[in-house]
Parts: structure tokens; sequence; C-alpha cells
């Protein structure tokens, strides 16, 4: 049976000209890259976000495709795309699934591993 993979990096980045540190408000964005690393190709279908701040609240995101989306990659292709998210402290870790087809209806799941969304300057 052919291989079936993608593979995720992420760079998650600070927007301090959207964030409100007094009403404790902050803003992060984050890019995703997405490759069919497999040998057939394949759909992002879904994805389930866990978004923890550094006070321990989580926040749960589900939904069909990203920003909108269901990218179909060929082996070998990319995709990428800029989404974004607010926390109520400085700084959070966050991390998910790709839930994932193949066009002959395989299902599979995509990891992204966690990452940090932090204010530069609350990061000693």
């Amino acid at each position: 049976m052919s291989q079936a993979r993608f593979s995720c990096s992420v760079q998650p980045s600070y927007l301090e000209e959207q964030s409100n540190p007094a009403a404790n408000e902050y803003a992060f964005a984050y890019t995703v890259t997405i490759v069919n690393a497999g040998e057939v190709p394949a759909q992002l279908v879904g994805r389930h976000w866990v978004i923890t701040d550094s006070a321990g609240q989580v926040q749960e995101v589900r939904g069909l495709g990203v920003v909108g989306k269901q990218p179909f990659l060929k082996p070998g292709e990319r995709f990428e795309y800029t989404s974004w998210t607010r926390l109520a402290t400085p700084h959070g870790v966050m991390e998910g699934t790709y839930f994932c087809m193949t066009e002959d209806a395989r299902a599979f799941e995509t990891p992204i591993a966690p990452f940090v969304l932090g204010r530069p300057q609350s990061l000693h």
C-alpha cells in the first residue's frame, strides 16, 4: 500500500499592532507550510488546534480546512497559509492535528508539533 503523509512546519510571530497588553490581549500570527511528503495525492480536510496560554487557559479550535481552503496536494507539492490567534497572556503554546484523506478515501492524521507563541519583550 502506498504511503500517505504530510509534513508541517510553523513560523509564529507576535502582532504588536493588533495587541493591547493593557487589556490582556496578545495577538499572534502563524505561517504553516504543509508538504505532501507521501507517495500519493491527498487532501487536507479538517483541523483541530489546542491553544494554551501561560495561565493554563485552553482554547480548542476545530473546523473544515484551513483559511477556508481544503488543499489537494500531489506528492512533493506544498501549501502555505497564515492565520492568527489571540491570547490573554504574553505567551503560550499551540499544537494540533490536520485530518487528511487520500484520493481513494483513506483517512490519515498529520500532527502539528507544539510551538511557542511569545511576545518578544516578555521572554527572558
